[in-house]
């Protein structure tokens, strides 16, 4: 669908459509070996069509997708996911998430996620896009059993670059914890704007930065390694281990280079995490 979707089931108002508050709740569970999308509830412009295998029944494949294309000023996004004993499930878009100006209002989106003893969540959407004048709030909050794993990753582009568009006011704020038998694991929040953006201490003036989080048993210290080597000539690029959380970030201006280096971490991490190698989905190649 084109980046401006037309809302033909909301009355124009005089500063624009209606916001729109969309929710989609997602069940995961263990069938006998087989993960089973056991609940796909949703009320506004999320869903999730049939669930997906391509590596065998034990991985449920999932695609959260956002009919409109786009998130306007005011808009509300709710994800909920359960993934059950046992079970393991991968979630990720069909495309980029795009979030345009704000017209006076926020727009927000609310992640959950859930996972039960012995289970496992993958956490991979596409590349996400700020336009210049996005106001948006990101809330990520994700609960683990004792033994859960868990992979995130977001690529997070202000602005077009490619476009010659620039973010060149608005502001993110983004927050993420991670909470493993009660405790919290991870807590982080901050905020970016056209002056963190140009900050050493922000993006130094890049326009994409990319972050995966692993949470599960410790990586060995020789995958570590390894992992640091794929990327020791670039220098916008880093890996750390603090306990039970594996963190990669870059900085650079390119999304499509990011998501390449973001794969590749993710391709050293998974098989020692999950015992799995990567099976890239063929919605991220077309």
């Amino acid at each position: 669908m084109p980046d401006c979707a037309i809302r033909p089931d909301t009355p124009a108002i005089a500063d624009g459509p209606a916001a729109w508050q969309a929710r989609l709740n997602l069940g995961f569970a263990d069938d006998m070996g087989t993960t089973r999308l056991v609940e796909r509830s949703h009320s506004g412009p999320l869903r999730v069509q049939k669930p997906l295998y391509p590596e065998g029944g034990a991985v449920c494949h999932a695609i959260v997708v956002h009919p409109p294309g786009g998130v306007v000023g005011g808009d509300e996004l709710d994800i909920a996911a359960h993934v059950g004993a046992r079970a393991q499930a991968f979630l990720t878009t069909p495309g980029a998430a795009k979030w345009y100006k704000a017209n006076g209002k926020v727009s927000r989106q609310h992640v959950r996620l859930d996972v039960a003893a012995g289970a496992a969540l993958e956490w991979l959407p596409q590349e996400t896009i700020f336009f210049d004048q996005a106001r948006v709030d990101l809330d990520h909050s994700i609960t683990l059993a004792g033994d859960a794993s868990y992979v995130g990753c977001e690529i997070l582009c202000m602005g077009r670059r490619a476009s010659g568009e620039r973010f060149n006011s608005g502001r993110i704020v983004q927050r993420t914890q991670i909470r493993r038998a009660g405790k919290l694991l991870w807590w982080e929040q901050g905020a970016l704007d056209p002056a963190a953006l140009r900050s050493p201490f922000g993006l130094d003036g890049r326009s994409t930065c990319a972050t995966l989080i692993a949470a599960g048993a410790p990586l060995p210290a020789a995958v570590l390694a390894e992992i640091r080597n794929d990327f020791a000539d670039d220098m916008q690029f880093g890996a750390s281990q603090v306990k039970g959380v594996f963190v990669a970030r870059h900085l650079g201006d390119d999304s499509e280079a990011a998501r390449e280096i973001m794969l590749g971490v993710w391709r050293r991490v998974r098989p020692h995490l999950l015992g799995r190698a990567a099976v890239v989905p063929r919605i991220w190649r077309t």
